[in-house]
């Protein structure tokens, strides 16, 4: 919380959308990530293309990217913005086991791309939840959280560096 007020509430205490008008427009850019767990069967499956419903990395990468897209009709009073890449990485962990997603987003704006970084990974994280589901019902969808972003007024920022 910078400034010590909440960004988000009127001197009433309602609900409104930041006014960003007078901020400059400048490069953003945000990464998180998440992990499906699951047992390693469900993992071999998934690796061999064994899932029936298809392509689970194809599927969750597009979902993925739809949801950075789409975050501002999800997320309420977030701004709605003119995302100019999504990047959604799914990579096999073996030791989880399980499937790490890592989400890039940037764009030239007024306002940070760290809630579509986060909507982009934690979609796709579901999204492979659902394509995987009929083989394990118990796999977790968990650690969703903001690993870094770029730009604008507060700067750079790394998750684990001293805030």
């Amino acid at each position: 919380m910078s400034g010590g007020s909440l960004t988000h509430l009127d001197e009433t205490g309602a609900a409104r959308m930041v006014d960003v008008s007078e901020k400059d427009v400048t490069r953003r850019e945000a990464v998180a990530t998440g992990n499906v767990t699951m047992r390693a069967e469900t993992l071999e499956a998934i690796l061999a293309g064994q899932i029936k419903k298809g392509d689970v990395f194809a599927t969750a990468r597009i979902a993925g990217i739809m949801a950075a897209k789409r975050t501002h009709d999800l997320i309420p009073l977030c701004h709605p913005l003119p995302v100019s890449s999504v990047k959604v990485e799914i990579e096999p962990d073996r030791n989880l086991p399980g499937l790490t997603v890592t989400a890039t987003v940037g764009v030239d704006s007024k306002t940070g791309v760290e809630m579509e970084a986060l909507t982009a990974a934690s979609v796709a994280c579901l999204t492979i939840y659902d394509m995987a589901k009929a083989v394990e019902r118990g796999m977790v969808v968990g650690d969703i959280r903001l690993l870094a972003k770029s730009g604008g007024r507060s700067g750079d920022w790394q998750a684990g560096a001293a805030e």
